[in-house]
């Protein structure tokens, strides 16, 4: 879940991009601007979202977050648990491989060989399933985002939302143009009446 903000920012950044691009690039007839013009130009409105507050306090990240932290405790114990049970068989053939015959041994260390294998296959395959899982809850996260300012956006006609966090693209956002808090009101309330629904 650390790259649920970078994935956030990087979303948001292109997005902005996009909109920037899309803003610059119409086909606008200039007229030239003179002091005694009374035609104003329609001020933009941009406000910004703290993506870093944003995933501390959506409810649907936190849940998230303990779902995927919970699998993964869960496969790391049953993974341990798995190694420790093929390190007492390793350990339990060393003790007795005096006794075997050569083909006994052979046979019971490739036996133990084809176990590690198997592990560790077990082991890439279930991380590779959580890190897909991972990636599918941080796309669900960004499209919750997304529809959410959306629709609130038909409300507020914001030209821009952006995603501001520290060390980000980002350097200085005045405080006036936070809307994090509300965004994450509304967001959690979104949530909380999905999640009575259910």
């Amino acid at each position: 879940m650390k790259n649920a903000s970078l994935v956030l920012n990087a979303v948001l950044a292109v997005a902005v991009a996009v909109l920037y691009y899309l803003h610059f690039s119409e086909n606008k007839t200039t007229e030239p601007v003179s002091a005694t013009s009374t035609k104003s130009e329609p001020t933009r409105k941009t406000v910004y979202v703290n993506v870093d507050s944003l995933l501390t306090n959506y409810e649907y990240f936190k849940d998230t977050r303990k779902v995927l932290e919970s699998k993964r405790f869960q496969l790391d114990n049953e993974l341990n648990n798995k190694g420790r049970s093929l390190q007492n068989e390793v350990a339990f053939f060393q003790q007795r491989a005096q006794t075997m015959t050569m083909e006994q041994g052979r046979a019971t260390e490739a036996a133990l060989q084809k176990k590690q294998q198997d592990l560790v296959a077990y082991r890439d395959r279930i991380i590779q399933q959580l890190s897909l899982e991972e990636q599918k809850k941080n796309e669900e996260l960004y499209n919750q985002i997304y529809d959410y300012l959306k629709k609130m956006n038909k409300q507020n006609q914001y030209d821009f939302v952006m995603g501001y966090s520290r060390g980000g693209g980002i350097l200085y956002a005045d405080n006036s143009l936070d809307a994090t808090k509300a965004i994450i009101a509304g967001l959690n309330k979104e949530y909380q009446e999905k999640q009575t629904k259910k």
